[in-house]
C-alpha cells in the first residue's frame, strides 16, 4: 500500500460567534483551495488535526482555530531510500537554496554599502583638495578603467569575428589615457595630447612587424582612448581650469569663502551629487514600479525608474543650487540637472553595451560588491563634457 505524505495545511479559524473548534466540529471543505499536485501524487484527501492555540477566557479554556491537513498518496517508485517522497526533497533542496541565496545578497549588499561608503568619503576629500591630488586621482581611475576596457575588448565575445589590438599596445593605450588628465592640467588643454595620442597608436599599428593592420584595432583602439583618456579630461578642466569664485557675501567664511569655493569646484560637487541621486533614484523607482524595459541592452532598466531618476537628479540639482548659489535662475538649474541625469544614463547605456557584447556581467572584480572601476565611473565619462560644456556656454 503506498503511503500517505502531507502536501499543504489550511489555517481554519472558527466560526463566528463559536468558542468551539474541536475536531468533532465537521468542517466544510468545499471552500478551501485544493492544490495543484504532479503525476506523482493522487487520492488528494483532507483530514482535520488537533487545535493549534489554546486562548483563555475568563479562566476558561477555548479553542479558536485549527489546522486542517491535505494528504495525498504516494506512487512507490516516487519514494526514497527513508521513504520520504522525492518530491519532498527537491522541495527542502529548493527551500536551502533560497536561504543561501538571500544570505548571499545580504552579504553583497553590506559589501557594497561599506565600500560604497567609503568610496564617496574619499572621493569628496578628493574633489575638495583639487589640483594636483584630484588629477592623480582622475589618472589613476584612468589607468584602471583603460585598462579594463581593453580586456574587454579582447574578451571571447567582443573577439569573435575580429581581431583585437595587440596586448602590447593596449597596455601602451592604458598609460597614454593615464597620461591625458595631467597633461590637461599642465597645459591648460587637451588638443594637443589628443593628437598626439592618435598618431603615436595609428604609427604603432602600421608598423608592427609580422601581422597586417586590422580596421577593428584601430577603431577599437581610438574609442578607447577617446572614452578612457579624452572625455575624463573634462573633468580636470572643470575643477581645475575654472577658478572664478562663485559664492556671494552671504556665504560663511568658516566654511571656505570665495577664495575657495571656485565654479569647479560648485559645478563638480552639483554633478556628483546630481549624478548619485540619478541612480539611486532609478534604482528605487525601478524596484518599486517598474514595467516597462527601457532598452534591450539593459533589460534590467525601465522607464519607471528613469523618470525616477530624472525627478531625483533635478530635485537634488535644485537643493543644491539654491545652498551654494549657482546655476542660476531655475530654468538653468533645471537645465544642467537633465545634463547630468542624460550623460549619467548614456555612460551607463554605453558601458552595458560593452560588457553585453563581451559576456560578462561586470567589466573586473577590483571593488568587493561593485565589480571594476568602470561599472562605478561608467555614469561619470560622459558627464564632464556636458558639465563643463554647459559651464562654458551658461557663463560664471
Amino acid at each position: 500500500m503506498a503511503p500517505f505524505v502531507e502536501v499543504c495545511r489550511y489555517y481554519k479559524p472558527a466560526a463566528p460567534f463559536s468558542l468551539c473548534t474541536c475536531p468533532c466540529r465537521s468542517t466544510p471543505t468545499n471552500s478551501l483551495i485544493l492544490p495543484q499536485l504532479s503525476k506523482k501524487y493522487s487520492n488528494l484527501r483532507l483530514l482535520a488535526s488537533k487545535p493549534s492555540s489554546h486562548p483563555r477566557f475568563n479562566g476558561i479554556s477555548f479553542n479558536r482555530s485549527r489546522v486542517i491537513t491535505a494528504v495525498a498518496r504516494v506512487e512507490p517508485e516516487h519514494l526514497g531510500d527513508d521513504g520520504s517522497s522525492k518530491e519532498e526533497d527537491e522541495i527542502v533542496k529548493e527551500d536551502s537554496s533560497l536561504d543561501q541565496q538571500k544570505e548571499k545578497s545580504r552579504s553583497q549588499f553590506k559589501k557594497r554599502v561599506v565600500f560604497g561608503l567609503g568610496i564617496g568619503l574619499s572621493v569628496g576629500g578628493v574633489v575638495l583638495a583639487g589640483g594636483w591630488v584630484f588629477t592623480l586621482a582622475v589618472a589613476a581611475a584612468v589607468l584602471l578603467s583603460a585598462r579594463e576596457y581593453f580586456e574587454l575588448v579582447r574578451s571571447k565575445g567582443i573577439a569573435q569575428g575580429m581581431t583585437p589590438p595587440p596586448r602590447y599596445l593596449s597596455r601602451v593605450c592604458s598609460v597614454i589615457c593615464a597620461l591625458m588628465p595631467i597633461l590637461t592640467l599642465y597645459f591648460g588643454h587637451i588638443d594637443i595630447a589628443v593628437t598626439s595620442s592618435a598618431f603615436v597608436v595609428a604609427m604603432a599599428l602600421l608598423l608592427q612587424r609580422g601581422r597586417n593592420p586590422r580596421f577593428s584595432q584601430l577603431s577599437s583602439t581610438m574609442f578607447g582612448l577617446f572614452y578612457c583618456g579624452y572625455l575624463p579630461c573634462f573633468w580636470v578642466k572643470l575643477r581645475c581650469g575654472l577658478t572664478a569664485p562663485v559664492l556671494g557675501r552671504s556665504w560663511p567664511l568658516l566654511l571656505g569663502g570665495q577664495g575657495h569655493w571656485t565654479v569647479g569646484l560648485v559645478a563638480i560637487l552639483v554633478s556628483f551629487c546630481g549624478i548619485i541621486a540619478s541612480d539611486t533614484f532609478a534604482f528605487l523607482g525601478g524596484k518599486a514600479f517598474g514595467k516597462t524595459p527601457l532598452i534591450s541592452i539593459s533589460p534590467k532598466k525601465t522607464w519607471e525608474g528613469a523618470v525616477a531618476g530624472l525627478v531625483g537628479c533635478i530635485t537634488i540639482t535644485v537643493l543644491l543650487s539654491k545652498s551654494l548659489s549657482w546655476p542660476q535662475p531655475l530654468v538653468s538649474t533645471i537645465a544642467f540637472g537633465v545634463l547630468n541625469f542624460l550623460g549619467s544614463v548614456f555612460g551607463d547605456l554605453t558601458e552595458s553595451m560593452i560588457k553585453r557584447d563581451a559576456g560578462v556581467k561586470d567589466s573586473g572584480s577590483l571593488i568587493p560588491g561593485h565589480g571594476g572601476i568602470l561599472d562605478r565611473v561608467d555614469s561619470y565619462v560622459f558627464t564632464g563634457a556636458l558639465a563643463y560644456s554647459f559651464v562654458r556656454l551658461h557663463g560664471v
